[in-house]
């Protein structure tokens, strides 16, 4: 991705976002601009037009966390649009450097997945900036098999989303996820436009799906930290669950995420079915391979010497 190209169309679409009323500036009956001018968000922030004029050109070498937070204000940035904005700066302001694929990901610790797997009543899981599942516990992987199947090799949560036709069924709210999902990646490759591996990842969906290029387009950014979704598994029926996603620091670029259901809800009911199918299904597994092994063994056991044979 173009350094200059995205910090040009982030400034200009929030721009456009803030009307002259809600900025508190009289407005002339007529304009051509749908939100505020270029010397309108340069006064607001309190420095000259030409030098607004080159941010939103995309040049923001040199420039002080003041002028950043100004900006910030006069474009009425919320924390997550404000973090994108200091992102891009640091990224035009480091050296030019070669875009490389990252090293391999590292494995997920012992300890970590057993700490997954001791939280029983939750479905958790653990994912990394290009949106792949990592880690789950068993709960986890019933909750999200269809995405674990449809979403490559590794799994990855934006592919099924946007690639497999099963998604729109899986999340009943598939718009809002789609916006939660683009938002959520560009905030990261603001952060590491020299990923190769994300950027191939976009790339690939632009490539593949009109809903992720549009959405692209728009330059929206946004925290994934806490909130409510909405789930409609192929074996329980409807979930609305509340999420919690958490930082790894001994990771960085890995959240972790669990969900809860509200006590005496519906959803608490149909979480703990598919828990008790999680738990029969993997009973019938194990079960299921166990006849095969009893037979390699009898035919080792023929096959083998008997006692005394000499």
């Amino acid at each position: 991705m173009d350094s200059k190209s995205e910090v040009r169309e982030f400034l200009r679409t929030r721009r456009a976002r803030v009307t002259p009323e809600q900025a508190g500036i009289v407005a002339g009956s007529r304009r051509r601009v749908p939100g505020l001018r270029r010397e309108e968000v340069a006064l607001l922030a309190n420095v000259s037009v030409d030098y607004y004029a080159r941010l939103e050109r995309g040049d923001l070498a040199g420039v002080s966390d003041d002028i950043l937070d100004a900006i910030a204000r006069a474009l009425q940035l919320d924390d997550a649009e404000t973090a994108h904005l200091f992102d891009l700066a640091r990224a035009a302001q480091r050296q030019p450097a070669s875009r490389r694929r990252p090293p391999a990901q590292p494995l997920v610790r012992p300890s970590l997945q057993r700490f997954l797997d001791a939280v029983s009543g939750a479905p958790a899981w653990v994912r990394n900036e290009r949106m792949d599942f990592l880690a789950l516990n068993a709960l986890g992987r019933a909750l999200y098999a269809p995405a674990l199947e449809g979403g490559g090799s590794p799994p990855n949560n934006a592919r099924f989303l946007f690639l497999d036709p099963a998604a729109r069924d899986f999340y009943p709210d598939w718009d809002k996820n789609m916006d939660d999902v683009v938002a959520t990646l560009r905030g990261y490759a603001g952060r590491n436009p020299l990923d190769k591996g994300l950027t191939e990842l976009i790339g690939e969906l632009a490539t593949r799906s009109d809903e992720f290029r549009t959405r692209w387009a728009a330059h929206n950014v946004r925290f994934h930290r806490t909130g409510v979704k909405r789930i409609h598994h192929p074996v329980v029926g409807d979930l609305e669950l509340s999420y919690e996603a958490m930082e790894l620091p001994a990771n960085p670029g890995w959240t972790m995420f669990a969900y809860t259901a509200e006590p005496g809800s519906a959803s608490e009911e149909r979480l703990k079915l598919l828990a008790s199918w999680a738990a029969t299904a993997a009973t019938e597994r194990t079960t299921a391979a166990r006849p095969a092994v009893s037979r390699e063994t009898s035919a080792l056991a023929e096959r083998a010497p008997s006692e005394g044979a000499g």
